[in-house]
């Protein structure tokens, strides 16, 4: 807010303000050379903050990693963190020698100070880290580079296949549940689970009649409905619409576990035998998936 320091001056009717709308004028209006007009230590802490200047050369601490760079090269691009600030309007603390500090690890640092010079991306093996650090920068054109490069890339192809299963996220979760629950009960080391895995969602007829099986696509709703059943499983995928068949979906949930670091094995035990109306029997492939757990 604003204080008067005059002893004389008294407030008159209708010349009251909000506190907010005197800190709006202060910062539109250049400051009064009267003497009387005295800004309290918030806002004048703010004027000054705001008027911050930076020297051509810039020493970092980066969550304990040093790095010394052009403050030309931090602001790089303006709609980014970094730009914002370095660019006067933000307090930045310093560390005990003097140098601006960033709560971040700096592990990756390096990777987004050698784009904003020169353009440069990572090695392959650092994309993931160095995407996330991007992220959080807010580095606009890191990350569409990025996005563009392998293994980005094929995530972004692999992610477009798993967007047709809606489940697909929240089975694996179950898997994760189950499994942990099973582990926990048996006091064991790894627990067991049958998962059913399947593209089409007519189930296949028997060999023995190949003329209904090649039909199976023109069934009336009524029909179809016939064919409706779960089967007697922990976990069920299924059905899509992708050339991606059953055995890249395996190796999804299989990866994704594993990014989580969770060991899992599978093999297909058989199929589901059920049977479902005349000679038609369920024959959807059921795998057997080990959660290993230390």
């Amino acid at each position: 807010m604003v204080v008067f320091s005059a002893a004389g001056d008294t407030e008159k009717p209708g010349d009251a303000m909000s506190s907010s709308d005197s800190v709006e004028d202060e910062f539109r209006k250049p400051a009064s050379p009267s003497p009387s007009l005295a800004l309290s230590t918030p806002l004048r802490s703010s004027l000054n903050t705001q008027e911050q200047e930076f020297p051509e050369v810039i020493s970092l601490n980066v969550g304990g990693t040093y790095f010394t760079t052009r403050l030309s090269t931090l602001r790089r691009y303006e709609d980014t963190m970094l730009a914002a600030m370095f660019s006067g309007r933000h307090y930045i603390p310093r560390d005990a020698e003097g140098r601006y500090f960033i709560d971040r690890d700096g592990a990756y640092f390096g990777d987004i100070l050698n784009f904003l010079r020169e353009g440069e991306l990572p090695h392959r093996d650092r994309v993931r880290a160095v995407y996330r650090e991007a992220q959080y920068y807010a580095i606009g054109p890191l990350l569409d580079s990025l996005e563009d490069i392998q293994p980005l890339t094929g995530e972004k192809v692999r992610q477009a296949f798993l967007d047709l299963l809606p489940y697909y996220k929240d089975n694996l979760e179950r898997i994760v549940e189950i499994a942990k629950l099973r582990a926990m009960q048996k006091k064991a080391r790894f627990a067991k689970l049958k998962i059913c895995v399947y593209k089409e969602e007519m189930p296949i007829t028997p060999y023995e009649r190949p003329l209904f099986n090649s039909l199976r696509f023109e069934r009336s709703d009524s029909e179809a409905k016939l064919f409706e059943h779960h089967c007697e499983v922990d976990v069920s995928f299924g059905p899509w619409e992708a050339v991606a068949d059953v055995y890249d979906l395996l190796h999804c949930i299989v990866s994704d576990l594993a990014e989580r670091g969770i060991a899992a094995e599978q093999q297909c035990i058989g199929v589901c035998d059920k049977h479902l109306i005349n000679h038609y029997y369920c024959k959807r492939p059921i795998y057997e998936f080990k959660i290993t757990w230390w």
